[in-house]
């Protein structure tokens, strides 16, 4: 049986942000960080293609994370916070198998436990006007049930 979905995001977040402290091989972080969950092959296949993927689509993820705090300063951001930001983008725009609603609710908790009082918040704030972006933007692909938004739109009687 695979890890619940929360754990290997928490492992994630720690290999992404050792490569971000240390700028190692990720192959090593990988390895030393998340190889023990080879045994799992279900949870170390996602746990590697997320911390590949938000390495691969890093600038496109801080420019996206950067148009949202512009009164920010982006290197001033607390570290935990743009990690967290950056692997639900990536979730948001490159894992079509995981509804928007899952993305946002993990990434909010793994802040609350993992960063500042107020970064929850700040987290949810920032992905919910990304989110809205990208789907006025058509560039959320979900599949499956439960993945796509569905609206029904009821016609009224004149």
């Amino acid at each position: 049986m695979s890890l619940r979905r929360r754990v290997v995001r928490e492992r994630v977040l720690q290999a992404l942000y050792a490569y971000e402290l240390s700028q190692e091989p990720i192959e090593m972080i990988i390895e030393n960080i998340v190889g023990d969950l080879q045994k799992q092959p279900e949870s170390f296949g996602f746990a590697k293609q997320l911390i590949l993927k938000v390495i691969d689509c890093n600038k496109e993820l801080d420019d996206l994370i950067r148009q949202r705090v512009e009164h920010w300063e982006f290197s001033r951001l607390a570290i935990i916070d743009k990690i967290v930001l950056r692997m639900s983008i990536c979730e948001l725009l490159h894992f079509e198998d995981i509804p928007p609603k899952v993305t946002m609710n993990e990434a909010i908790e793994i802040a609350r436990a993992y960063s500042t009082d107020k970064s929850d918040k700040f987290v949810n704030g920032v992905l919910d006007s990304i989110l809205e972006d990208l789907k006025k933007e058509g560039r959320i692909r979900k599949s499956g049930r439960g993945l796509v938004d569905t609206h029904v739109t009821k016609k009224l009687k004149p």
